[in-house]
């Protein structure tokens, strides 16, 4: 958990960063977010693209790739990436130099109210027109542009990873435990006692990070309304003590009385909650094939490596959403500044985004477009090419990870008293009364 007074600085720039961008708009050069074919030369300058992202990351090193392969026959062209992989920094950084008016040609953002304020202001280029006029529109997952595209269904970011988050298990565990896979939400808690009662600990946790719990937070809601849910909660036109708040805070609860999650798991970190997994400690663990690297290749534990399998996420009685239908996010998107777009940004986007499907599937990622063939390790196991193969069978809906759909102190909030929650030390009507309280003071 960030240290209050950081905490409240960086709550205090944000609501700084949003006065000043509804003062600033004005000031801002109009442009047509729709004009995606400028006519004029092209001449090379350096264009910037302010990202947060790991700097060792796939999406970096193949855009630098494709930089230096356009700058061959572009001579005087560079990119210049503008780094900052911790996200609340990011946020701070990009929410500014946008209330100046300074955003460069291309910069990183969830699709947040935020960013869809700038979208209306026509600070950014129609994603939609932009991949249709460069013939690319059909090439992309359809769950990929859907995860960057604002309520109304408008898409202003460009999606440059695909990712499936799965519940990693070990069936040995499970069978020792003598239980088996949840086929409901509901079973979780059975599922766990089980466990607990054969001293196996149910579900590997990084508690510290809290955005691994928010999780399990939006899997009720979305099986029971899809998005709708969240999307009203942070228009203010729903409540935590709706009966999707009500159900969700229950079901939290109830996963802690059956002792899913480690004692301190608060505390544990992302690299000892997968330890505690791939060291054959805890039966299942929650995370994405951002981490097929380690869970299914040779650099598994052998010990566990041929009892290690994934199920999706299961579903609930009366479920508005489909079994093929989970958490499949495509990261942070990429925007456009309308403000800078010209011939030389359009032409480097074309270049760019046909370019990039192939060098980013080469690295074993999954690719955000149909058109790349992700490449499997030798030294993979079959899990990779299964989860490989399951990204083309996954449906439209996506259950929105809801630390990128709140406010940032709505979003705290709820991060908080998660963690109060599922230890037990406030109640689910505790939990919802709070959280609606929290609501309330950060929509005015």
């Amino acid at each position: 958990m960030p240290r209050p007074t950081r905490t409240a600085a960086f709550l205090a720039t944000l609501t700084a960063a949003s006065l000043a961008l509804s003062a600033c708009a004005g000031a801002a050069t109009i442009a047509d977010p729709t004009d995606v074919n400028p006519e004029g030369e092209i001449v090379p300058r350096e264009i910037s693209w302010l990202l947060s992202r790991p700097a060792d990351g796939g999406v970096i090193a193949a855009m630098e790739q494709i930089a230096d392969e356009y700058a061959a026959d572009h001579p005087g062209f560079s990119l210049n990436l503008i780094t900052t992989p911790d996200r609340p920094s990011y946020i701070q950084k990009y929410e500014t130099l946008a209330a100046a008016n300074k955003l460069p040609e291309l910069f990183d953002t969830d699709a947040t109210p935020f960013a869809q304020k700038l979208a209306g202001q026509d600070r950014m280029v129609d994603i939609d027109v932009l991949l249709d006029d460069l013939g690319l529109a059909d090439d992309y997952r359809e769950a990929a542009l859907n995860y960057q595209r604002f309520d109304d269904g408008a898409l202003y970011m460009v999606p440059f990873e695909f990712q499936l988050e799965v519940f990693w298990y070990n069936s040995a565990l499970l069978e020792q435990a003598g239980t088996q896979i949840p086929a409901t939400l509901d079973d979780f808690p059975a599922m766990c006692t089980a466990l607990r009662g054969a001293g196996i600990t149910p579900i590997a946790l990084n508690g510290q990070d809290q955005w691994p719990l928010e999780r399990y937070m939006a899997y009720y809601p979305f099986r029971m309304t899809g998005t709708d849910y969240i999307r009203d909660l942070k228009n203010g036109d729903a409540s935590f003590a709706d009966p999707t708040g009500q159900a969700a805070a229950q079901w939290l609860y109830d996963l802690g009385q059956a002792g899913c999650f480690p004692e301190g798991f608060s505390s544990t970190g992302y690299a000892d909650a997968q330890a505690l997994f791939t060291s054959g400690k805890a039966a299942v663990y929650n995370i994405g094939t951002w981490e097929l690297s380690n869970l299914a290749t040779e650099a598994l534990n052998p010990d566990v490596r041929d009892t290690v399998d994934y199920f999706t996420l299961p579903t609930i009685d009366g479920a508005v959403t489909a079994d093929n239908e989970f958490v499949t996010p495509s990261g942070i998107g990429m925007a456009v500044n309308a403000q800078t777009y010209d011939p030389l940004v359009r032409d480097f986007l074309g270049f760019a985004l046909e370019r990039y499907p192939e060098l980013y599937a080469a690295t074993g990622a999954l690719s955000p477009t149909t058109t790349a063939q992700t490449t499997i390790p030798a030294d993979a196991t079959e899990l990779y090419s299964r989860l490989v193969a399951l990204a083309d069978e996954v449906g439209p809906a996506i259950a929105m990870p809801w630390d990128t759909q709140l406010d940032p102190a709505t979003n705290t909030r709820l991060q908080q008293e998660l963690t109060l929650l599922v230890q037990g030390d406030i109640t689910p009507d505790e939990f919802v009364t709070t959280m609606d309280a929290a609501l309330a003071e950060n929509l005015r």
